[in-house]
């Protein structure tokens, strides 16, 4: 936990330490949007231009090729993708992940046709943000010939624009066979870098007098989506979502001005702008558990006062 950018308070389990990486799960989905708005800020894409799948332009008259970079950001594609279910053994998240997609997880992302216009519905789902990690590669490594070279050039990428300048020196992300950084999912940081990077947007994109993201960039991922007030661009808020469940932080209890990179088995980077606090805890809780434990980081956060402007 850090208070007005000083450790206040650290924990580990057995076995675990300030040099020990632990998976993100979904918090690695915020870490992509970060990727993007660096890409923003240097011109090389846009929020409101129909997102660069080439995929989706093929066949004339295909719908998905007026989703927006923006809609994909907020989970608005409209595309048919399954995140979950009653059925985890075909949900496109798990085949992509383990299963008979596995194998290049863009190219299952992309071949799922549109459901519904983009821009009305929000949906969460993984496949989204392997779709954005996609096009960070083709910005970054437009002509990669080899999975190794594309996974090269979004490695160094990650390294020169985040990782380095952020303070985030542990920070590891995989990739997929076919060179696909696994943007939704899979990246790896300690405690402390994980706190690092909630830091970074508690200050407004700033690490040690340095502005590493973009304050309005900070302020497009903070800043509640159209078809979902409890979700930015690809960081959770805690305000009511549009579900009206406690299934994400803790909106009947904590700060509106709260907002998180979460991963589904209880992981957590939780920025707290009115009381200057960042809260990282990345144990492991089964979904249906978690109750308890968004009660109790709600609790903490509110132990706090409201910081003197």
């Amino acid at each position: 936990m850090i208070q007005d950018g000083k450790r206040i308070y650290e924990r580990y389990g057995t076995g675990i330490g300030p040099g020990t990486r632990l998976i993100s799960w979904s918090m690695a989905k915020s870490i992509t949007a970060t990727l993007i708005g660096e890409l923003v800020a240097d011109g090389r894409l846009e929020l409101d231009t129909p997102a660069p799948v080439p995929e989706w332009r093929a066949v004339p008259g295909d719908p998905r090729a007026r989703i927006t970079l923006r809609q994909l950001l907020h989970m608005a594609s409209g595309v048919k993708h399954i995140e979950a279910g009653p059925q985890p053994e075909i949900a496109d998240t798990n085949r992509a992940l383990f299963a008979d997609t596995s194998a290049d997880i863009y190219k299952a992302a992309v071949a799922e046709p549109a459901e519904v216009p983009s821009g009305t519905r929000f949906a969460y789902n993984t496949l989204t943000t392997h779709i954005l990690a996609r096009i960070v590669a083709d910005a970054v490594a437009p002509n990669a010939k080899s999975p190794a070279d594309r996974r090269r050039a979004v490695r160094d990428f990650i390294n020169q624009r985040l990782a380095a300048p952020a303070g985030m020196a542990s920070l590891l992300c995989e990739f997929d066979p076919a060179g696909n950084l696994y943007g939704g999912s899979l990246c790896h940081a300690t405690a402390r870098d994980w706190a690092a990077f909630g830091q970074m947007y508690l200050d407004k994109g700033v690490v040690a007098g340095s502005q590493v993201v973009r304050p309005d960039w900070v302020r497009f991922v903070t800043t509640p989506s159209p078809t979902n007030a409890g979700y930015g661009g690809q960081f959770w808020l805690n305000r009511k979502p549009v579900s009206g469940k406690d299934d994400a932080l803790f909106w009947r209890k904590g700060p509106a001005d709260a907002f998180a990179a979460l991963g589904h088995l209880g992981q957590y980077v939780i920025v707290v702008p009115s009381r200057r606090l960042v809260v990282v805890r990345l144990g492991k809780t089964q979904d249906d558990d978690l109750q308890a434990v968004r009660d109790a980081l709600a609790a903490l956060v509110n132990q706090f006062p409201v910081a003197a402007k």
